[in-house]
Parts: C-alpha cells; structure tokens; sequence
C-alpha cells in the first residue's frame, strides 16, 4: 500500500512501509580545514565526487591557488556539495578522501543508511529538482544554495535490507545500459576516424586515382599528386592583433568545431571566469583564422565563421588563401594537426606552446584551384552523410541515458518493487565518458567561480 505526504511533489506516492524524513535528519555539516597534503576533489553533475587531476588541463579548467590550507577536508563516505551548482545536481557521497572549495558545502551522514543508496537516491532526477527549489538564482547559472530550505528536503527511507536490494538491482540494470551505451559510442568513435582518414586523403592525395605521384618532402607524409604545389604556412597566414571591442560577442576555439560563439549565460559549457574588462581582448573578423595556441597540437584552431572576440593569449591571423572553406578543411585535417604538435613546446601536461617561428615553417599542400572547389564539394556531402549516422547514434545514446535516469528515480522512490527480484552473478560495466563534450575544452585563462 501506499500513501501520500506533504512536500512530495515530484516524489508521487510513497511505499506504506517506507519512512518519509527530512534531510537535516541525515545530513550534519562539518568544516574542517588545514589538510593540503591530500588530493584536490571537484563536485560535478555527471559524476558526483572526482578526484581532480591539476596536471591535466583538459579535466582541470580552473586556476588552482598556491596556498590550499583554507580547503575543507572531505572524508570518504560524507556528502559534499557546490552549493552554487545544487540545483543541478552537482553532489554526492565521496568515495575518497581530499579536500574542496571552501565555498562548498561538506556533511556528515549521521542516519543509518546505506551510503550508496543515499548516493544513488539524493543524485537522481527527483531530489535534484527539490534542491533547485531550495536555491535562490543570483546570476544567470549561479543559484546560492538556502540551507535553511535544504534542511527541509524529503528523503524516502526504505528498509535497510531493500536499501542493499535496491543498490543491487540498481548496479545490475545500469551496468546492463552502460554495456549497450558503450557500444553505441564505439561506432560513434569509429565514424569520427573513419571520417578523418576520409579527410586526410582527400587534402592529400585528391580524389583521382592513378594521377602521377611526387614525394612531398616530408617522411611520414609519402606522395602527393605530381601536379600538386607545397607552400609554406608564413605565406598564407599573417599575424594581426587589434582590441577594445568590447561590445562583440564572446567566441572559443575548440578541437572538435574550430571557433565557435561562446555561450556565456550556460555555465555548462563555460566553465571559467569572464572578467569585467574586455578590452584586452582579441578581434576575430568572420574568414580570419583564429587558434588557441597552447591547444594548437590537438586542433584548437579554424577559419571563423563569426565576427567576435577571443582570449588575448590567441593567435589571429588573416589568410591569403581564395578558398576559405578548403583552406579550413585541410588545416584541420589530422594531417595538419601533426605538424602544429611538432611546432608546440610542451611546459606542463595539456599545455604545448605554439611556436611562431616554427610554425610560419609547417608545409600546405595546394592542389589547383578547380581541384580544392571539388575536394570541397564532395567532403560537403560525405562528411553529412557521416554527420547524420553519428547523430542517430547519439540520438539512441540519449534514450539509453534517459532510461538509466527514470529507471533510477523510479526505483529509489518505490515506483519500482525490486524485493523478490533476483539478481543474476554479472560484472560491473562503467560507462565509457563522452569525450566529445565541448564543455571540456573551452579552457581559457581565468580563476574558478566557486
């Protein structure tokens, strides 16, 4: 049987023999500091409690400040929280010990409870949207967290043996949507490789078989069309920098999409402080060809297609090339991406340092201008046909996740009776992490917003 209770909006009916309790009966708040020989941890949505890799730019957006005696200890098995990212969903249960943002929240769990049922529970769906109920926005992305509201939260308490049930069932079914999600964002990967060797060719050896050949003068790179011509980048590309234009929309120069504009009202794909001023910033005219020099070796660059403005530690140049759109498609070739890597210094993990002077010497291999106008066209079309398998992939992805989301909810608040469900021996699969995500890789100078 089941029954009703105030406050349980999102929560529905709630299982008879189940106890409805708030969460200041669970959660007690600590802060303790001065522990700066342990490893940094970040709170985010998708996974709850990270280690922070500080080495590895890519997972690691934020400055780091030198002196860590003011974080606040996190043990493992307690609850830390952003508390300006509670509304959405960015807690969970630690399963290491480190230290945090002083800015965020840190608690005990003083209810006897199973601590991966409580994770599993507060992190879906249902709980998350209570905690956005128990903000109050400042600025757009930014809601501070009301304690005093939070304490208020219901928690739905099963029994404990079918709180460990629930964990079970819970492991065995997502592990079962993850094998599947894997599989998916393999043929997704491999469409991408095929789809970049397909360029590759394409820019270096055209599209014509049995055409004269000529050793390009380069080792790894072999022949290219006999007729083809090999120019060096200082000829096409040529250094500009003009600022105070402060009234032009932001743009971001990522791996996988070249320059883009940056969305500055969604904190999701913004992870890094904008200051007040930007003067100092960099003009990018829409045909320019804009590049994050630290990021240059793994393709951070590209032809814009924007009039905007970009972090002043960017390269911008103009380019004395005719065909813009096969100019963009060659540089960005893996191809390409090889030279701009040999051209970079590395000074730490994630961040090589473009060389100007070595890269004014990277080759372009110029095919005749009739030759780039059908390259262009013909990677038009294929490249869409590519584009539109990998987009019905993902689109099934979101319907795999979305199942993984209801079926969490669903069974943490008693939709789901998984008592006399008998779960079978079976190996835990984790879900592969979408590497594609742009949110990652707009990294620009900046302090973390915590």
């Amino acid at each position: 049987m089941n029954h009703a209770c105030d406050n349980l909006v999102w929560l529905g009916m709630v299982p008879e023999h189940w106890q409805v309790l708030k969460l200041r009966q669970i959660l007690s708040p600590v802060s303790e500091k001065n522990h700066t020989d342990l490893p940094l941890l970040s709170v985010i949505r998708e996974k709850g409690v990270i280690v922070r890799n500080i080495e590895d730019k890519e997972e690691n957006h934020n400055y780091v400040p030198d002196d860590l005696s003011g974080y606040k200890l996190v043990k493992f098995g307690q609850f830390a929280m952003n508390k300006m990212k509670a509304w959405q969903g960015s807690y969970g249960v630690s399963g290491f010990d480190g230290i945090v943002s002083p800015a965020y929240f840190v608690f005990d769990i003083q209810y006897d409870i199973n601590i991966d049922f409580f994770n599993r529970a507060i992190r879906s769906i249902v709980y998350v949207n209570y905690f956005g109920q128990a903000s109050d926005g400042i600025r757009v992305g930014q809601w501070d967290l009301s304690v005093q509201r939070m304490k208020e939260i219901p928690f739905l308490l099963p029994p404990r043996p079918e709180q460990d049930q629930i964990v079970r069932f819970l492991d065995w079914k997502i592990s079962s949507v993850n094998k599947l999600i894997n599989i998916k964002r393999s043929e997704i990967k491999e469409l991408d490789a095929l789809k970049r060797s397909m360029i590759s060719h394409a820019i270096t050896h055209g599209l014509k078989s049995n055409v004269p050949m000529k050793f390009s003068g380069i080792k790894w790179l072999g022949d290219i069309p006999a007729h083809w011509q090999v120019m060096k980048l200082r000829q096409i590309l040529h250094p500009v920098s003009v600022k105070n234009s402060p009234e032009l929309p932001l743009l971001s120069v990522v791996r996988e999409r070249g320059v883009i504009l940056r969305d500055i009202e969604d904190t999701e794909s913004n992870h890094n402080f904008i200051p007040d001023d930007l003067s100092g910033y960099k003009v990018v005219r829409k045909g320019q060809f804009a590049m994050n020099k630290m990021k240059a070796w793994q393709g951070s660059y590209g032809v814009s297609d924007y009039t905007g403005i970009v972090s002043p530690a960017y390269f911008i140049f103009d380019v004395t090339f005719e065909n813009l759109a096969y100019f963009h498609y060659a540089i960005r070739s893996k191809v390409y991406v090889n030279f701009f890597a040999q051209a970079s210094d590395g000074i730490r993990v994630g961040q090589w340092d473009l060389q100007m002077d070595k890269m004014k010497e990277i080759p372009f291999i110029v095919p005749p201008t009739d030759e780039q106008h059908v390259i262009v066209e013909y990677l038009k079309q294929t490249l869409h046909k590519y584009d539109a398998a990998s987009e019905n992939i993902t689109a099934e992805v979101d319907v795999l996740e979305e199942y993984k989301i209801k079926l969490i909810a669903n069974t943490v608040t008693g939709k789901i009776d998984v008592r006399d469900i008998e779960i079978p021996e079976y190996e835990f699969v984790e879900e592969t992490e979408n590497v594609e995500a742009d949110s990652k890789e707009i990294v620009e100078e900046g302090l973390e917003d915590e």
